[in-house]
Protein backbone atom coordinates (compact mmCIF):
# COMPACT_ATOMS: atom_id res chain seq x y z
CA UNK A 1 0.00 0.00 0.00
CA UNK A 2 1.11 3.13 -1.29
CA UNK A 3 2.44 5.74 2.09
CA UNK A 4 2.49 9.07 0.41
CA UNK A 5 5.17 11.77 1.26
CA UNK A 6 4.04 15.46 1.24
CA UNK A 7 7.66 17.12 1.14
CA UNK A 8 6.67 21.00 0.16
CA UNK A 9 4.06 23.47 0.02
CA UNK A 10 3.39 26.82 -1.83
CA UNK A 11 0.74 27.85 -1.09
CA UNK A 12 -2.10 25.40 -1.91
CA UNK A 13 0.64 23.77 -4.25
CA UNK A 14 1.86 20.61 -3.00
CA UNK A 15 4.73 18.15 -4.43
CA UNK A 16 5.42 14.67 -2.40
CA UNK A 17 6.23 11.07 -3.72
CA UNK A 18 4.46 7.56 -3.12
CA UNK A 19 5.99 4.23 -4.16
CA UNK A 20 4.33 1.29 -5.39
CA UNK A 21 5.24 -2.38 -6.89
CA UNK A 22 6.64 -0.91 -9.83
CA UNK A 23 7.91 2.21 -8.96
CA UNK A 24 8.11 5.50 -7.36
CA UNK A 25 5.58 8.17 -8.30
CA UNK A 26 6.50 12.41 -7.79
CA UNK A 27 3.65 14.26 -7.50
CA UNK A 28 2.11 16.59 -9.46
CA UNK A 29 1.96 13.55 -11.93
CA UNK A 30 0.28 13.51 -15.29
CA UNK A 31 -1.09 10.15 -16.02
CA UNK A 32 -1.20 9.16 -20.11
CA UNK A 33 -3.98 7.24 -20.94
CA UNK A 34 -3.75 3.91 -21.57
CA UNK A 35 -7.40 2.97 -22.15
CA UNK A 36 -6.76 -0.91 -24.10
CA UNK A 37 -3.01 -1.16 -22.74
CA UNK A 38 -1.83 1.30 -25.08
CA UNK A 39 -1.15 4.86 -25.17
CA UNK A 40 -2.48 5.47 -28.52
CA UNK A 41 0.29 5.75 -30.98
CA UNK A 42 3.29 5.52 -28.16
CA UNK A 43 5.48 2.49 -27.35
CA UNK A 44 6.38 2.05 -23.98
CA UNK A 45 10.33 3.57 -24.17
CA UNK A 46 8.67 6.52 -25.95
CA UNK A 47 6.19 7.22 -22.97
CA UNK A 48 9.52 6.91 -21.19
CA UNK A 49 11.60 9.01 -22.93
CA UNK A 50 9.01 11.85 -22.62
CA UNK A 51 9.06 10.96 -18.41
CA UNK A 52 5.87 9.16 -17.72
CA UNK A 53 5.69 7.71 -14.10
CA UNK A 54 2.39 6.21 -14.28
CA UNK A 55 -0.30 5.41 -17.29
CA UNK A 56 -4.00 4.41 -16.90
CA UNK A 57 -5.28 1.52 -18.36
CA UNK A 58 -9.29 0.75 -18.43
CA UNK A 59 -11.07 -2.15 -16.46
CA UNK A 60 -13.92 -1.81 -18.48
CA UNK A 61 -12.20 -2.82 -22.14
CA UNK A 62 -9.44 -5.20 -20.80
CA UNK A 63 -12.27 -7.06 -19.03
CA UNK A 64 -14.19 -7.36 -22.43
CA UNK A 65 -10.51 -8.01 -24.67
CA UNK A 66 -8.51 -9.93 -24.24
CA UNK A 67 -9.78 -10.59 -20.97
CA UNK A 68 -8.19 -11.63 -17.79
CA UNK A 69 -7.46 -15.03 -19.36
CA UNK A 70 -5.05 -13.72 -21.68
CA UNK A 71 -3.82 -11.09 -19.16
CA UNK A 72 -3.45 -13.20 -16.07
CA UNK A 73 -1.18 -15.66 -18.61
CA UNK A 74 1.13 -12.53 -18.11
CA UNK A 75 0.39 -11.98 -14.49
CA UNK A 76 -0.94 -8.53 -15.12
CA UNK A 77 -0.35 -5.58 -17.54
CA UNK A 78 3.17 -4.41 -17.02
CA UNK A 79 4.66 -7.85 -18.98
CA UNK A 80 1.71 -8.02 -21.22
CA UNK A 81 2.26 -4.96 -22.89
CA UNK A 82 5.98 -4.02 -21.43
CA UNK A 83 5.54 -1.27 -19.11
CA UNK A 84 8.04 -1.64 -15.97
CA UNK A 85 6.72 1.08 -14.12
CA UNK A 86 3.24 1.89 -12.38
CA UNK A 87 -0.09 1.54 -13.61
CA UNK A 88 -3.22 2.84 -12.36
CA UNK A 89 -6.93 1.13 -13.56
CA UNK A 90 -10.53 2.71 -13.99
CA UNK A 91 -13.58 1.01 -12.49
CA UNK A 92 -14.82 0.56 -15.85
CA UNK A 93 -17.63 2.21 -13.81
CA UNK A 94 -17.55 5.53 -16.16
CA UNK A 95 -17.50 3.51 -19.62
CA UNK A 96 -20.35 1.18 -19.03
CA UNK A 97 -22.32 4.43 -17.62
CA UNK A 98 -21.68 5.85 -21.58
CA UNK A 99 -23.44 2.35 -22.95
CA UNK A 100 -26.88 4.18 -21.95
CA UNK A 101 -28.52 1.90 -23.97
CA UNK A 102 -26.48 -1.52 -23.30
CA UNK A 103 -26.88 -1.09 -19.31
CA UNK A 104 -29.19 -0.94 -16.47
CA UNK A 105 -28.16 0.01 -13.06
CA UNK A 106 -28.85 -2.40 -9.76
CA UNK A 107 -27.92 -1.81 -6.13
CA UNK A 108 -26.05 -5.01 -7.42
CA UNK A 109 -23.91 -2.74 -10.08
CA UNK A 110 -24.07 -2.27 -14.29
CA UNK A 111 -25.58 -5.02 -15.92
CA UNK A 112 -24.75 -4.30 -19.40
CA UNK A 113 -24.40 -5.53 -22.58
CA UNK A 114 -20.88 -5.89 -24.47
CA UNK A 115 -20.51 -3.21 -27.07
CA UNK A 116 -17.89 -5.47 -29.29
CA UNK A 117 -20.42 -8.48 -29.24
CA UNK A 118 -23.40 -7.87 -27.36
CA UNK A 119 -22.71 -10.64 -24.74
CA UNK A 120 -24.05 -9.52 -20.77
CA UNK A 121 -21.96 -9.06 -18.39
CA UNK A 122 -22.31 -7.78 -14.52
CA UNK A 123 -20.07 -5.36 -13.27
CA UNK A 124 -20.20 -4.98 -9.69
CA UNK A 125 -17.99 -3.52 -6.67
CA UNK A 126 -16.18 -6.47 -6.26
CA UNK A 127 -16.00 -7.75 -9.90
CA UNK A 128 -14.37 -4.36 -10.48
CA UNK A 129 -11.97 -5.05 -7.86
CA UNK A 130 -11.27 -8.79 -8.72
CA UNK A 131 -10.66 -7.82 -12.62
CA UNK A 132 -8.09 -4.88 -11.82
CA UNK A 133 -6.36 -7.52 -9.15
CA UNK A 134 -6.09 -9.67 -11.93
CA UNK A 135 -4.56 -6.46 -14.15
CA UNK A 136 -1.97 -6.23 -11.06
CA UNK A 137 -2.52 -2.54 -11.03
CA UNK A 138 -0.70 -0.26 -8.30
CA UNK A 139 -3.33 2.07 -7.74
CA UNK A 140 -7.45 0.17 -8.21
CA UNK A 141 -9.83 2.66 -8.04
CA UNK A 142 -13.87 1.78 -6.26
CA UNK A 143 -16.66 1.61 -8.83
CA UNK A 144 -18.64 4.58 -8.86
CA UNK A 145 -22.32 6.00 -9.97
CA UNK A 146 -21.56 8.05 -13.00
CA UNK A 147 -23.91 11.04 -13.06
CA UNK A 148 -24.70 13.24 -16.25
CA UNK A 149 -24.64 16.74 -16.53
CA UNK A 150 -26.79 18.55 -15.60
CA UNK A 151 -28.53 16.45 -12.61
CA UNK A 152 -31.16 17.54 -10.15
CA UNK A 153 -30.01 17.68 -6.09
CA UNK A 154 -32.31 14.57 -5.60
CA UNK A 155 -30.04 12.32 -8.20
CA UNK A 156 -27.08 13.32 -7.14
CA UNK A 157 -27.81 12.41 -3.59
CA UNK A 158 -29.19 9.03 -4.38
CA UNK A 159 -25.57 8.27 -6.59
CA UNK A 160 -23.30 9.46 -3.99
CA UNK A 161 -25.17 7.37 -1.22
CA UNK A 162 -24.83 4.22 -3.87
CA UNK A 163 -21.31 5.59 -4.43
CA UNK A 164 -20.94 5.35 -0.79
CA UNK A 165 -22.08 1.76 -0.27
CA UNK A 166 -19.67 0.70 -3.09
CA UNK A 167 -16.65 2.01 -1.67
CA UNK A 168 -17.47 0.27 1.26
CA UNK A 169 -18.24 -3.23 -0.95
CA UNK A 170 -14.52 -2.60 -2.80
CA UNK A 171 -12.60 -2.13 0.19
CA UNK A 172 -13.73 -5.16 1.90
CA UNK A 173 -13.28 -7.42 -0.96
CA UNK A 174 -9.86 -5.43 -1.63
CA UNK A 175 -9.04 -6.47 1.85
CA UNK A 176 -10.32 -9.98 1.92
CA UNK A 177 -8.00 -10.58 -1.95
CA UNK A 178 -5.06 -8.73 -1.17
CA UNK A 179 -1.86 -8.70 0.17
CA UNK A 180 -2.67 -4.59 -0.32
CA UNK A 181 0.96 -4.49 -1.73
CA UNK A 182 -1.44 -2.06 -4.47
CA UNK A 183 -3.77 0.91 -3.51
CA UNK A 184 -7.21 1.68 -3.24
CA UNK A 185 -8.60 4.84 -4.14
CA UNK A 186 -12.05 6.22 -3.15
CA UNK A 187 -14.32 8.44 -5.30
CA UNK A 188 -15.91 11.48 -4.30
CA UNK A 189 -19.28 11.84 -6.30
CA UNK A 190 -22.12 14.67 -5.36
CA UNK A 191 -22.88 16.65 -8.70
CA UNK A 192 -22.21 20.22 -8.58
CA UNK A 193 -23.85 20.58 -5.41
CA UNK A 194 -21.60 21.50 -3.08
CA UNK A 195 -23.15 20.38 0.14
CA UNK A 196 -23.46 16.63 -1.25
CA UNK A 197 -19.61 16.88 -2.64
CA UNK A 198 -18.81 17.91 1.25
CA UNK A 199 -21.12 14.85 2.55
CA UNK A 200 -19.52 12.39 0.05
CA UNK A 201 -15.87 13.22 0.87
CA UNK A 202 -16.37 12.98 4.89
CA UNK A 203 -18.36 9.85 3.95
CA UNK A 204 -15.65 7.90 1.77
CA UNK A 205 -12.80 9.87 4.29
CA UNK A 206 -14.47 8.25 7.14
CA UNK A 207 -14.38 4.60 5.07
CA UNK A 208 -10.66 5.10 4.62
CA UNK A 209 -8.66 4.74 1.91
CA UNK A 210 -4.50 5.32 0.80
CA UNK A 211 -5.55 7.76 -1.70
CA UNK A 212 -9.23 9.79 -2.61
CA UNK A 213 -10.25 10.72 -6.28
CA UNK A 214 -12.91 13.29 -7.53
CA UNK A 215 -14.81 12.37 -10.16
CA UNK A 216 -17.57 13.22 -12.20
CA UNK A 217 -16.16 17.04 -13.35
CA UNK A 218 -15.64 17.84 -16.46
CA UNK A 219 -18.80 16.40 -17.30
CA UNK A 220 -20.33 19.44 -19.54
CA UNK A 221 -20.51 21.66 -16.66
CA UNK A 222 -19.04 25.69 -16.82
CA UNK A 223 -15.27 25.79 -16.44
CA UNK A 224 -16.23 28.06 -13.63
CA UNK A 225 -18.27 25.44 -11.74
CA UNK A 226 -15.71 22.72 -12.28
CA UNK A 227 -13.20 24.80 -10.25
CA UNK A 228 -15.70 25.87 -7.75
CA UNK A 229 -16.58 21.92 -7.37
CA UNK A 230 -12.86 20.92 -7.37
CA UNK A 231 -11.82 23.52 -5.10
CA UNK A 232 -14.60 23.28 -2.33
CA UNK A 233 -13.67 19.35 -2.29
CA UNK A 234 -10.14 19.42 -2.15
CA UNK A 235 -9.90 20.86 1.07
CA UNK A 236 -11.58 18.31 2.74
CA UNK A 237 -9.54 15.52 1.61
CA UNK A 238 -6.83 14.12 3.80
CA UNK A 239 -4.20 16.23 4.22
CA UNK A 240 -1.84 13.17 4.01
CA UNK A 241 -3.00 11.33 0.89
CA UNK A 242 -2.68 12.04 -2.86
CA UNK A 243 -5.59 13.93 -4.11
CA UNK A 244 -6.96 12.84 -8.41
CA UNK A 245 -8.77 14.73 -10.14
CA UNK A 246 -10.21 12.09 -13.00
CA UNK A 247 -10.50 13.17 -16.14
CA UNK A 248 -9.37 16.60 -16.38
CA UNK A 249 -7.70 18.84 -18.19
CA UNK A 250 -6.38 21.29 -20.39
CA UNK A 251 -3.03 22.83 -19.53
CA UNK A 252 -4.81 26.07 -17.56
CA UNK A 253 -6.90 23.00 -15.73
CA UNK A 254 -3.84 21.47 -14.30
CA UNK A 255 -1.83 24.61 -13.42
CA UNK A 256 -5.33 26.10 -11.74
CA UNK A 257 -5.79 22.65 -9.92
CA UNK A 258 -2.73 22.33 -8.64
CA UNK A 259 -3.00 25.87 -7.08
CA UNK A 260 -6.17 24.58 -5.29
CA UNK A 261 -3.58 21.20 -3.92
CA UNK A 262 -4.34 18.71 -6.90
CA UNK A 263 -1.91 15.86 -7.29
CA UNK A 264 -2.96 13.70 -9.82
CA UNK A 265 -4.12 14.23 -13.16
CA UNK A 266 -4.75 12.08 -16.51
CA UNK A 267 -6.81 13.02 -19.51
CA UNK A 268 -7.01 11.79 -23.42
CA UNK A 269 -6.80 15.43 -24.02
CA UNK A 270 -2.82 15.39 -25.06
CA UNK A 271 -3.39 12.14 -26.99
CA UNK A 272 -6.81 12.86 -28.76
CA UNK A 273 -6.28 16.30 -29.55
CA UNK A 274 -2.80 15.09 -31.55
CA UNK A 275 -5.09 13.15 -33.26
CA UNK A 276 -6.81 15.98 -34.60
CA UNK A 277 -4.56 18.28 -35.67
CA UNK A 278 -3.99 20.50 -32.47
CA UNK A 279 -1.15 20.69 -30.61
CA UNK A 280 0.01 22.16 -27.03
CA UNK A 281 2.78 24.94 -27.06
CA UNK A 282 3.98 27.52 -24.21
CA UNK A 283 2.22 30.42 -26.44
CA UNK A 284 -0.69 28.18 -26.45
CA UNK A 285 -2.37 26.04 -28.55
CA UNK A 286 -1.96 25.76 -32.58
CA UNK A 287 -3.91 23.60 -35.03
CA UNK A 288 -1.37 22.17 -37.30
CA UNK A 289 -3.66 22.04 -40.12
CA UNK A 290 -3.48 26.04 -40.34
CA UNK A 291 -2.33 27.30 -43.60
CA UNK A 292 0.17 29.29 -42.25
CA UNK A 293 2.09 26.30 -41.01
CA UNK A 294 2.82 25.85 -45.13
CA UNK A 295 6.57 27.23 -45.49
CA UNK A 296 7.43 27.15 -41.96
CA UNK A 297 10.95 25.97 -40.95
CA UNK A 298 10.60 26.27 -37.23
CA UNK A 299 9.74 23.56 -34.74
CA UNK A 300 6.23 23.43 -32.85
CA UNK A 301 7.25 24.80 -30.07
CA UNK A 302 11.37 26.80 -29.82
CA UNK A 303 11.53 25.79 -26.15
CA UNK A 304 10.55 22.27 -26.64
CA UNK A 305 13.17 19.80 -26.69
CA UNK A 306 11.36 16.50 -27.31
CA UNK A 307 11.65 14.48 -30.12
CA UNK A 308 9.52 16.03 -32.39
CA UNK A 309 10.58 19.66 -32.17
CA UNK A 310 14.74 18.39 -32.80
CA UNK A 311 13.91 16.67 -35.69
CA UNK A 312 10.68 18.22 -37.76
CA UNK A 313 9.69 21.15 -39.08
CA UNK A 314 6.10 22.68 -38.66
CA UNK A 315 5.83 22.68 -42.66
CA UNK A 316 6.41 18.85 -42.56
CA UNK A 317 4.29 17.88 -39.49
CA UNK A 318 1.21 20.37 -41.62
CA UNK A 319 2.15 17.83 -44.98
CA UNK A 320 1.93 14.28 -42.91
CA UNK A 321 -1.24 15.54 -40.98
CA UNK A 322 -3.20 16.50 -44.33
CA UNK A 323 -1.73 13.59 -46.15
CA UNK A 324 -3.19 11.62 -43.07
CA UNK A 325 -0.12 9.85 -42.63
CA UNK A 326 0.26 7.50 -39.55
CA UNK A 327 3.74 9.46 -38.72
CA UNK A 328 1.71 12.49 -37.97
CA UNK A 329 -0.64 11.15 -35.09
CA UNK A 330 3.12 9.37 -33.85
CA UNK A 331 5.18 12.59 -34.20
CA UNK A 332 2.40 15.11 -32.91
CA UNK A 333 1.28 12.59 -29.43
CA UNK A 334 4.89 12.49 -28.67
CA UNK A 335 5.33 16.05 -28.57
CA UNK A 336 2.03 16.79 -26.72
CA UNK A 337 2.32 14.48 -23.76
CA UNK A 338 5.88 15.66 -23.56
CA UNK A 339 4.61 18.74 -23.28
CA UNK A 340 1.79 17.87 -20.58
CA UNK A 341 4.47 15.26 -18.31
CA UNK A 342 7.40 18.64 -18.33
CA UNK A 343 4.51 21.48 -17.10
CA UNK A 344 3.51 19.47 -14.30
CA UNK A 345 7.50 18.58 -13.68
CA UNK A 346 7.88 22.38 -13.72
CA UNK A 347 5.16 23.01 -11.55
CA UNK A 348 6.79 20.43 -9.14
CA UNK A 349 10.04 22.33 -9.55
CA UNK A 350 8.51 25.51 -8.92
CA UNK A 351 6.56 23.98 -5.51
CA UNK A 352 10.25 22.98 -4.17
CA UNK A 353 11.45 26.00 -4.65
CA UNK A 354 8.69 28.05 -3.27
CA UNK A 355 7.76 30.21 -6.52
CA UNK A 356 5.00 28.34 -7.57
CA UNK A 357 2.65 31.81 -7.76
CA UNK A 358 5.82 33.36 -9.75
CA UNK A 359 5.71 30.20 -12.13
CA UNK A 360 1.98 30.20 -12.67
CA UNK A 361 2.42 34.17 -13.40
CA UNK A 362 4.80 33.39 -15.90
CA UNK A 363 2.96 30.45 -17.39
CA UNK A 364 -0.20 33.07 -18.45
CA UNK A 365 2.05 35.84 -19.62
CA UNK A 366 3.56 33.48 -22.42
CA UNK A 367 -0.31 32.43 -23.47
CA UNK A 368 -2.02 34.28 -26.54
Amino acid sequence: MIDFKLIAKSGAARAGFFDTLHGRVETPVFMPVGTQATVKAMSPEELKAAGAQIILGNTYHLYLRPGCDIIGRFAGLQRFMNWDRPILTDSGGFQVFSLSRLRKLTEEGYAFQSHIDGSRHMLSPEKSIEVQICLNSDIIMCLDQCLEHPATHEQAEAALALTTRWAQRCKSFWQERTDRQNSLFGIVQGGMFADLRARSAEAIATIGFPGYAIGGLSVGEPKELMMEMAAGTLTLLPDDRPRYIMGVGTPEDLVELVDLGADMFDCVMPTRNARNGQLFTERGTINICNARFREDEGPVDPGCDCYTCRHYSLAYLRHLYTAREILAYRLNTIHNLHYYLNLVMAMRVAILAGTFDRFKKAFYSKRK
